[in-house]
């Protein structure tokens, strides 16, 4: 997965999605989001539960243990096979599982036309519903920004058809399974089992080139998921 994903309608829009009878108690709006090219260290809406509440924060996309920070750049994902058992994620895992609500993200491959360049691409679901990204986060409930704050995507292996456009992907569950992802009483074992077999099939997504506009950080607005005309390799990329 590059890092670069969307989020542009109404939190409320996302959150009628995924059904959940809790009372949000923070962070919840009509407006809409109006993100469309979210990029790594910037914060961006996330959801997760605190006790019998839901809560929105908005926090930094990139996350590092204490003994990690300054070390390199934090890192934006993390592997699904292994971040229940490596070191480095320890704080996140089981108790910090989040959801990051998205429209879709980008990839980028070679460009045909010119080798040293890449055509990014949009992926997004078929059915034009919102997408729910697994998460880990550490969030502080306080006034102030807390500096600890952030939160990666754990990333799966892709199936057949999106291996095409990466070897990697976002895990992206269902509602009725990120539903169960942030529910506390769920068991690091059944975290496992949903991030091992909860991910959304290739042939639910869709996928099309779009402007390379969407590499400038600068750049926003909902051009940056129109499609451009690049049939030819549009077609390649089909199921």
């Amino acid at each position: 997965m590059c890092g670069r994903y969307s989020i542009y309608e109404s939190m409320d829009h996302y959150l009628r999605q995924l059904s959940l009878d809790l009372v949000v108690i923070n962070g919840y709006d009509r407006e809409p989001i109006n993100r469309y090219n979210v990029a790594p260290s910037t914060r961006v809406e996330i959801v997760h539960q605190v006790g019998d509440g839901l809560s929105v924060d908005r926090v930094k996309w990139g996350w590092s243990p204490f003994w990690a920070k300054g070390k390199r750049p934090d890192p934006i994902n993390a592997r699904a096979e292994t971040v229940m058992s490596g070191k480095f994620f320890k704080g996140l895992w089981p108790n910090g599982r989040a959801l990051a609500p998205a429209n879709g993200w980008y990839e980028w491959l070679p460009d045909p036309a010119d080798p040293k360049r890449k055509q990014p691409y949009y992926i997004t679901s078929a059915d034009g519903c919102p997408l729910f990204f697994a998460a880990l986060a550490e969030v502080h409930q306080s006034v102030e920004r807390d500096e600890r704050d952030g939160f990666v995507i754990i990333t799966a292996a892709a199936d057949q058809g999106l291996v095409d456009i990466h070897d990697r992907k976002p895990l992206v569950l269902r509602p009725e399974l990120a539903r169960e992802w942030i529910d506390p009483a769920t068991s690091p074992d059944r975290a496992t089992a949903i991030m091992e077999y909860g991910c959304r099939p290739a042939s639910e997504f869709r996928w099309y080139p779009v402007s390379k506009a969407v590499g400038n950080v600068k750049n926003e607005g909902e051009t940056l998921v129109s499609p451009i005309d690049n049939a030819s390799q549009q077609g390649e990329l089909e199921f």
